[in-house]
């Protein structure tokens, strides 16, 4: 182990939270992690980060999976010369079985450092530090394992999901198999890179969003219903009778003002054309309010960090999907291909399909993957729907009528 004193790493190991520094140098027996800690001191002292790009790596017939890593120090760090990453796709919902964890991390000690992230943000299993030499070797023990890599560059990033009907009784859609399905339909897609770039699909089970697809994936999948909340009138008279705030915990906070509470006869009622199935009253009075029995997944697009634009939330695009699984979900994965092929037919190197809409306008995209304008294609929460016209529909309605013409604006063409 390196005896360099690391004063300012001693500063992030101070306070009661988990300190990654600390979980690190339980691992700083292995000379690359010991050389990782220096390398991260060197770091804050010279206040730059030591880690530059230094050409592209990989397995054998694959495009990703491999993100390379190489520190621009490599005379005074020579362990960590090369620090390469591995993705490790990760099973539907995350869960391993103890044997699983055991084998990946024996793996990973066999070929490189044994620093693991648990996951990443794409959700991968990652496997951090190891050298060229070592890439093949390492894939194939996990391809003889059952493991397969995840996706990085210019491609579909590993599907991913909440536990789904496994864990959760507000699970609208089995999101565990919706997962587990797209990955094994898509595996060129993400394997082999063709896209302008990244396209990240999250998939949550109810509204609740626990994967955050709605901020973090190019096409989110959250699951809804459309017919009434199912309430249980006796469990909310227990609510009542417990002394619960119904009227101002629930009530007084549905965002659509669809809930209403009788405190004399105790009962409790729901808008349900007004309710916008946010789940805020399931999640507060969850004994006597459940989701509806006809369900499904609302589909949006767009949703990404900050890069080559400011951070995009995910945008409606389909209300509501029933997503069957005797079709082998045909109908969402028709529409993803539509996307695709818009997308790379017209977007620029590193551009986001959030972005392209947002340079060509969501009408065009509309057009191009064959889905009709609805005022429930809602763009922010809260915020007023949209509708609009071609300039032909305009003219041909309006029959030169000047002010049909003049409310369309710009629109028009004379």
């Amino acid at each position: 182990m390196s005896e360099k004193k690391r004063p300012l790493l001693e500063e992030l190991k101070k306070g009661p939270w988990p300190s990654f520094v600390k979980e690190m140098e339980k691992s700083a027996h292995n000379s690359k992690t010991a050389e990782l800690l220096d390398l991260l001191e060197r770091s804050y002292e010279d206040k730059t980060g030591h880690w530059k790009h230094g050409g592209i790596v990989g397995v054998t017939g694959y495009g990703g999976g491999v993100i390379g890593r190489y520190t621009d120090l490599p005379e005074e760090f020579p362990e960590v010369r090369e620090f390469h990453t591995m993705r490790v796709n990760q099973p539907s919902g995350w869960y391993y079985t103890s044997d699983a964890l055991r084998t990946l991390c024996d793996i990973w000690e066999k070929h490189g450092s044994g620093l693991t992230n648990m996951h990443g943000a794409t959700g991968d299993a990652i496997l951090l530090g190891t050298t060229t030499e070592h890439l093949q070797p390492c894939f194939n023990d996990l391809s003889e394992a059952g493991f397969d890599l995840g996706g990085s560059g210019s491609n579909m990033r590993t599907p991913s999901c909440c536990a789904g009907p496994a864990r959760c009784q507000n699970a609208c859609i089995d999101t565990l198999d919706l997962c587990h399905n797209l990955t094994n339909t898509f595996q060129d897609y993400l394997h082999r890179p063709s896209f302008p770039y990244k396209f990240k699909i999250k998939i949550s089970g109810c509204a609740n969003d626990c994967v955050a697809s709605i901020a973090r994936a190019d096409l989110s999948i959250i699951g809804t219903w459309r017919d009434a909340i199912r309430i249980d009138q006796e469990a909310v008279k227990e609510y009542a009778a417990q002394g619960y705030d119904i009227q101002g915990l629930v009530v007084d906070k549905c965002p659509s003002q669809a809930c209403t509470y009788n405190a004399e006869t105790q009962e409790f009622t729901v808008d349900n054309p007004n309710c916008v199935r946010c789940m805020h009253c399931i999640n507060k009075m969850p004994k006597a309010l459940r989701i509806g029995k006809e369900t499904g997944a609302t589909i949006l697009i767009g949703g990404k960090a900050t890069i080559v634009q400011s951070a995009f939330l995910s945008w409606v695009i389909v209300p509501f999907m029933k997503l069957e699984k005797e079709d082998d979900y045909a109908e969402l994965k028709d529409l993803i291909e539509r996307i695709w092929e818009w997308w790379d037919e017209n977007g620029k190197v590193r551009e986001r399909v959030g972005e392209l809409i947002y340079r060509k306008g969501m009408r065009e995209f509309l057009k191009a993957v064959g889905l009709p304008p609805v005022p429930q294609m809602v763009k922010h929460p809260r915020a007023n729907p949209y509708f609009f016209w071609w300039p032909d529909e305009i003219i041909s309605s309006a029959s030169g009528d000047a002010e049909a013409e003049a409310a369309a604006g710009a629109e028009v063409e004379k």
